[in-house]
This record gives structure tokens, sequence and C-alpha cells, in this order.
């Protein structure tokens, strides 16, 4: 997938210095390109959730950030991205009392 579209699909305007940001992630993720294609697969399924991917602005990784105001639907959105992890065998380290992960890497 070209960087400017997943840029824009993640919902933002691509320019020099997103597009910088999102070559350090993809540098930092271990595996990435096994693992790219399930990354938007999973912000697609997380919108109906209230939630998202996002490119973290404090680390070189992709955030998983959980909005719902729902603690059913923000149940929902925890169990997709066990599913996602577990499944594609991505390791995504969450953050203490926050409902958000990073997405670190394809975990062989």
């Amino acid at each position: 997938m070209q960087k400017e579209a997943m840029l824009t699909q993640l919902g933002y305007v691509p320019n020099s210095a997103l597009l910088e940001q999102l070559n350090r992630i993809e540098e930092n993720t271990t595996g990435y390109e096994k693992i790219q294609k399930h990354i938007m697969d999973l912000h697609d399924h997380l919108k109906v959730d209230d939630s998202y991917i996002a490119m973290s602005n404090t680390t070189n990784y992709f955030k998983i950030k959980i909005d719902s105001k729902s603690p059913q639907i923000a149940e929902g959105a925890h169990e997709k991205v066990k599913h996602f992890s577990e499944k594609y065998k991505v390791k995504v380290d969450k953050l203490e009392n926050k409902n958000t992960y990073y997405i670190v890497g394809f975990n062989h």
C-alpha cells in the first residue's frame, strides 16, 4: 500500500512530516510488511466501536485508541484487538490504566 493512501485511510492529510513519521514507525515495527494489511483491516473494524488506529506522537509505533464511552462497546473493541493480536501474531502493548495499545510488531 502506498504511504499516502495509508495516511489518508487513517484520517490524515498526507504531508512530508507525516510521511517521515510513517517511515519511522515502519522501520521501528518488527515485521511491518507482514502485518501492514492487517493493521488497516483492524482500523476499519474498530470504527464501529468508536475506536481507531493512529500514529503515536510519543513513540514510533501505531497506537490503537479505544474511545467508546459505552463499556460494552469498549469491551468489544478490546476483544477485536485481542483477536487481531492472536490471529495475526502481532505483539501489542497495552498502556497501564488507559484504553490504548501500541502495535510493536510481528511476533514470530
